[in-house]
């Protein structure tokens, strides 16, 4: 028997994509501390506008049918959840959905890792927000592109300093409380391994028709304006 052919020797396998030449995006390049710049009012003024022409993306988006997915990742306590908020506040949620992702329940742990994502990517005319995603992105983005679904992947950067900040005010506040444990700490402790691995992640999947938008998000308004813009610029076409 001959020497077995590699698969690259063979045609191109029909799931090969292009993705950015390494280091094209750095996350130490992205200075977390940006800030808006403007009032309050200012500020206020300019979600408004943004979160209505939002709107009314999504109601263009659900006459003609069309789908998209809008991606959130990020340090712990970097304000993923506002971010979210701002971004759905005028929506209307009968065409959206966001899926927040924790450890798997009993029927996801059942099946393969992908399963519960597969499984929540939106209907046409819909949009699906995942807080927390998919790492391995080994499938399902090439199938949900080459469908046409639009997806935005956002990374919300903040500082060591402002996370410790946000960490003490969670374990103080009544509500929020919840929001802080043993793990996030732990996490916090080996951030040099956690910036490692996501320039991994980087590198592997950022991606012409499926880019990462890292947000620099010590200043929560500058984050919430960001990634309405960047939806809006998205989602526009």
């Amino acid at each position: 028997m001959g020497k077995k052919e590699k698969l690259s020797d063979k045609t191109p396998n029909a799931y090969e994509f292009v993705v950015h030449p390494k280091g094209t995006l750095k996350l130490r390049s992205i200075d977390p501390g940006t800030t808006l710049g403007t009032e309050k009012k200012e500020y206020e003024k300019e979600l408004k506008k943004l979160q209505e022409k939002l709107y009314e993306l999504q109601v263009r988006y659900f006459l003609e049918k069309r789908r998209a997915v809008i991606v959130f990742e990020g340090w712990d306590a970097a304000g993923k959840g506002g971010a979210i908020k701002r971004l759905t506040a005028l929506m209307d949620p009968r065409g959206y959905k966001v899926w927040p992702i924790a450890a798997p329940k009993d029927a996801e742990a059942r099946h393969h890792y992908l399963w519960r994502f597969t499984t929540r990517t939106p209907e046409q005319g819909e949009l699906s927000i995942f807080d927390r995603s998919w790492y391995g992105r080994v499938l399902v983005e090439r199938m949900l592109t080459d469908d046409g679904v639009v997806i935005l992947k956002f990374f919300l950067h903040i500082d060591k300093e402002t996370q410790l900040e946000r960490f003490k005010a969670r374990e103080k506040d009544p509500i929020n409380h919840f929001k802080i444990g043993p793990d996030d700490w732990r996490n916090r402790k080996r951030r040099p391994d956690y910036e490692e691995a996501i320039q991994d992640v980087f590198d592997r999947t950022h991606r012409p028709d499926a880019p990462w938008h890292v947000v620099p998000a010590n200043d929560k308004k500058y984050a919430r304006i960001a990634v309405l813009r960047t939806c809006i610029d998205a989602l526009d076409t």
